[in-house]
C-alpha cells in the first residue's frame, strides 16, 4: 500500500537556486474506484508532485475521449488493447495496440477511441490541476 508514502518531502538537487520543497502523493489502483471521466473511460490518478503526473486509464470497446487539448506533453503506454487516436479534424492519426507507446505535445488538439477494452497509464508534464484528485 502506497498511502503511507503521501506527503513525503524531498529537496531539489543542489543545483537549483531554489530550497523549496516539492510534495509527493502515490496511491496504488486498488485504492481508488477512479473517475469516470466520459462514458466507458475511467481516470485513476496514482502519483503526482509539482512537476509530473502518472495516470491510469480503462477505456471500455467504443469508449471515447473528445477532441481536446492541454498545457501538458502528455507521453502514454498502452498495457493492453488497441485505441484508435485522433487527429485536429477528427481524423485517424494513428492507432496504438498491445506494447505500443506515444506522445502529445503541449496544445496538440487530440481525442481517441478504443477499438476493444484497453487499459493504458499516461504521464504528464505539467500535472493536469483537475486531475489532482487527492
Amino acid at each position: 500500500m502506497l498511502s503511507g508514502f503521501l506527503g513525503c518531502m524531498s529537496k531539489e538537487p543542489p543545483s537549483h537556486k531554489s530550497e523549496r520543497e516539492i510534495t509527493m502523493k502515490a496511491r496504488s489502483k486498488q485504492e481508488t474506484n477512479g473517475e469516470v471521466a466520459f462514458e466507458g473511460v475511467t481516470r485513476r490518478t496514482l502519483s503526482y508532485n509539482d512537476e509530473m503526473m502518472l495516470c491510469h486509464f480503462i477505456m471500455k470497446e467504443g469508449g471515447k475521449i473528445p477532441l481536446h487539448d492541454h498545457r501538458a506533453s502528455q507521453i502514454g503506454y498502452v498495457v493492453s488493447g488497441s485505441v484508435r487516436f485522433l487527429n485536429k479534424e477528427g481524423k485517424e492519426a494513428f492507432t496504438a495496440s498491445t506494447g505500443d507507446s506515444y506522445v502529445f505535445d503541449p496544445y496538440q488538439v487530440h481525442g481517441a477511441e478504443a477499438l476493444e477494452d484497453s487499459e493504458l497509464i499516461e504521464t504528464f508534464y505539467p500535472p493536469r490541476e483537475e486531475y489532482k484528485d487527492f
